[in-house]
């Protein structure tokens, strides 16, 4: 912390965040507090905001007050009741620090509460990370008392005669984290007396271990990404590391896969993977099978994993009634053109651009997404295929395959698979003498 810096401090009234405000004002720190009444005890919420306002008052502190309907936001949001005040608590802090100028927020999480997100996370279920217990920073939220126990901050109290509120909940274990305090140090003490500061250890040794892995993280992932938007993994690159499974999980969590998923991928990776080793073969996978979180989608497609974002195609049919400039709904740009074929006229050899004989096209011709079942003749074939056999032939993702547009005449023929492949049966030939061209930008 600045000792030239503002600070606020969130004062709940209880005995850590008592302490914290005396410990910073008396190192002459420029301070003001916030205290949020969250509505969810009763009259205790209500005799917690007296007693921070006396006790501000006392030590000539700004005191900001805010009320909260915690349980409509919960319900309306559907989390629980303590993600809730959570969320409502932060956002506060964060719009406090933004109008007020304020360097951070400091919160009163001290050693204890550390110990027990250890064991909540070990309970739980977690990697590397959730060993590390909580952070002394984190962005704009600064926790200046992790070092020191719930203990060393009664004493501090004492010490001065400085009084403060209980929150009845604490003292029930009807919660995880209670029983953890209340229930489980106890009889992990009876086996070790000093089993706190041996877990804070241990959470200090993880968090520099993190770091390594962090670092050894930062490699593997430059090695297996192939693309960053969408994310594009290689397949062959990722099995090569030591742990794919773990190195998956740090990669995809951010996406909101969950554990279960992600052991999923991981398992159909390598049962692919040792089939390719039994046939002596390159490493191919199950193209087309998908996974999705609450805001993505994850694809393995022959030797990638592609991640993007969960989204409805916004595409809207486009009717063509006659030559021009079309802007479609996707931003792209279509060129509808007719040309006479004379000793001047040549074709282009681009994709994007196609040429096809007039004489059997009647408009009004239509753009729109691909279908299950459109069927048409590739340029140089004679028989005809479907457009997804066609596209899979030209490596395209299932994704890819989503958005792929189609230019459709009105008796449905689909002249052009647009972007890669016009269909042969309007090809230009010798006898050509009008030509239709179309063209696609964007």
């Amino acid at each position: 912390m600045e000792s030239d810096g503002k600070y606020l401090v969130a004062l709940s009234g209880g005995a850590d965040s008592v302490a914290l405000l005396l410990i910073l004002r008396e190192l002459h720190y420029t301070i003001e507090a916030v205290h949020c009444n969250f509505r969810l005890r009763g009259e205790e919420s209500d005799r917690d905001e007296r007693f921070c306002q006396s006790l501000c008052e006392k030590l000539q502190i700004p005191l900001h007050l805010v009320h909260f309907d915690t349980r409509s936001f919960a319900e309306l949001h559907q989390v629980s009741i303590e993600m809730a005040a959570r969320e409502l608590r932060y956002n506060h802090f964060r719009q406090l620090i933004k109008d007020g100028g304020f360097r951070g927020v400091c919160v009163a999480h001290h050693r204890d509460d550390s110990v027990e997100t250890v064991l909540l996370n070990l309970v739980r279920g977690t990697g590397v990370h959730g060993l590390t217990g909580i952070a002394p920073k984190n962005n704009d939220v600064i926790r200046p008392l992790l070092g020191v126990s719930r203990q060393e901050i009664e004493q501090f109290l004492l010490a001065r005669s400085q009084e403060f509120v209980t929150d009845s909940t604490n003292l029930t274990a009807d919660v995880m984290r209670n029983k953890i305090r209340l229930e489980v140090l106890p009889l992990l003490k009876t086996l070790n007396p000093s089993v706190a500061d041996s877990i804070e250890k241990t959470a200090l040794y993880m968090t520099e271990a993190e770091k390594v892995l962090n670092d050894a993280m930062r490699i593997a992932f430059s090695l297996i990404r192939k693309n960053q938007s969408p994310l594009v993994l290689s397949i062959s690159a990722l099995l090569m590391e030591p742990s794919p499974e773990y190195l998956l999980h740090e990669v995809l969590s951010p996406y909101g896969f969950s554990s279960a998923q992600i052991q999923q991928i991981a398992e159909t990776l390598c049962r692919q993977q040792g089939r390719a080793d039994a046939a002596n073969d390159d490493v191919t996978t199950s193209t087309g099978k998908t996974w999705l979180s609450e805001t993505h989608e994850l694809l393995i497609d022959r030797d990638e994993i592609i991640v993007q974002s969960l989204r409805k195609s916004t595409f809207k049919l486009l009717l063509i009634p006659e030559e021009g400039t079309y802007i479609l709904s996707n931003g792209m740009k279509l060129k509808v053109e007719r040309k006479v074929v004379d000793n001047t006229f040549t074709i282009s050899r681009e994709k994007t651009c196609i040429c096809l004989d007039m004489k059997n096209i009647f408009f009004p011709l239509k753009v729109r997404l691909a279908e299950e079942g459109d069927r048409f003749v590739p340029f140089g074939m004679n028989g005809s295929k479907l457009v997804s056999d066609f596209l899979t032939d030209q490596k395209k993702s299932l994704f890819e395959k989503r958005e792929q547009l189609v230019l459709v005449q009105s008796n449905n023929d689909i002249l052009w698979v647009i972007g890669e492949r016009p269909d042969n049966r309007y090809r230009i030939s010798s006898e050509t003498t009008d030509v239709l061209m179309l063209m696609v930008e964007g």
